[in-house]
């Protein structure tokens, strides 16, 4: 297993490129499968079609389920810890798709494990965490999100709490230290105990009774898949392996730097206005030449580019996206053009997303608070 900071130099080391030989080593020291062409084809939405998944622990579960149109459990969280920013959004869309292929979904408002495995800086207090919770679930209502889906973690039902406790005599230090490394603390103990609890407690007599179920989640965070997957194939319930598929990463705004809702630079958060994302992406790194002459004769580098990454992960429609990879691969476009684009959708979602949000962030609060 690659421990935390292994997977950190990883990740220094390709910063702005999309290396398929440095991800398929990783996918090949995690043991992971590769999506199958035939698997990519199968379903109709764009991170497929994209390859922007690229890898799995046993889909072919679920994929079995959706084909006998059969019931299975999906879940994913938000981290409550920050601001949502297009990154986030991306286990929101496939949330969604699953929603559509049958899936009985699970929406976790991490606020408990924000602030125990957080700094203080990031997350001082555990109402800071539940007003970050209230943001977040504000933006899942209005990207589509039904309510009843979410729950925050501090007003979940007791037995998830018996159970997140049970949870813990199956953790080893050897374990936690090869996910966290020299940034282990008693509080990712509490965290990963809340974690993984969010993952199988579903599959508890209480909640339904064991069920194929599925989380999308960044390559990196593997190490925690096969820590529950571990836990759970030790616990006496008889839980069906929880499943994973995996996305390929979304790079930050900024040249070498990952998104983060700690630095406002490297991410569009779905709170910023138009006008805020527009200067981001402005300010973004390019994949064009120094030069415009050099531009027309190389072509720009889509690959790189941050201003075509938006449009690849978010916008739906693959023969425009297409279109402006050859168009600005070729040099026909400029690196300030392949911008507008990127700007004039990022801007028309953001204006609609912020009224749905300004209707929706009631729900939220009396998700959160009870009231």
């Amino acid at each position: 297993m690659l421990t935390k900071i292994e997977l950190d130099a990883w990740k220094a080391t390709t910063p702005d490129t999309e290396n398929v030989e440095v991800v398929n080593r990783l996918i090949d020291q995690f043991g992971l499968s590769q999506m199958k062409k035939e698997e990519l084809d199968r379903y109709d939405h764009h991170f497929f079609r994209r390859k922007i998944i690229i890898a799995h622990r046993d889909f072919g579960i679920v994929t079995e389920r959706i084909k006998t149109k059969k019931p299975f459990i999906q879940m994913t969280g938000v981290a409550c810890s920050g601001p949502m920013h297009m990154g986030h959004k991306m286990s929101i869309d496939l949330f969604l798709f699953l929603k559509k292929m049958g899936a009985r979904s699970y929406l976790a408002a991490a606020d408990i494990d924000a602030y125990v495995s957080r700094s203080d800086k990031t997350v001082p207090s555990l109402e800071k965490a539940k007003e970050y919770a209230v943001d977040n679930i504000t933006d899942c209502i209005a990207l589509g999100v039904d309510p009843k889906d979410i729950y925050a973690q501090s007003r979940k039902e007791q037995r998830y709490y018996e159970f997140a406790f049970e949870l813990t005599k199956k953790f080893t230090f050897n374990t936690l230290f090869s996910i966290y490394g020299e940034d282990y603390d008693p509080g990712k103990n509490s965290a990963n105990m809340l974690q993984y609890a969010d993952i199988l407690h579903q599959q508890l007599r209480e909640f339904g009774g064991p069920m194929p179920s599925i989380t999308g989640i960044g390559i990196e965070q593997d190490p925690h898949a096969r820590a529950v997957r571990d836990i759970a194939a030790r616990l006496p319930y008889n839980f069906v392996m929880p499943s994973f598929i995996y996305f390929a990463f979304q790079q930050g705004l900024q040249q070498g730097k990952k998104m983060s809702s700690s630095d406002p630079a490297t991410a569009i958060f779905l709170s910023d206005t138009p006008e805020e994302a527009a200067k981001k992406i402005r300010n973004a790194f390019s994949g064009g030449r120094d030069t415009l002459a050099e531009h027309k004769k190389l072509g720009g580098i889509p690959e790189i580019d941050r201003a075509y990454q938006i449009l690849k992960y978010h916008h739906p429609d693959d023969k425009y996206v297409n279109e402006l990879y050859d168009r600005f691969k070729s040099g026909e476009i400029t690196s300030g053009e392949l911008k507008d684009e990127a700007i004039k959708f990022i801007g028309e979602f953001l204006k609609k997303h912020n009224e749905k949000a300004k209707r929706a962030r009631p729900i939220a609060e009396k998700i959160v608070h009870g009231r």
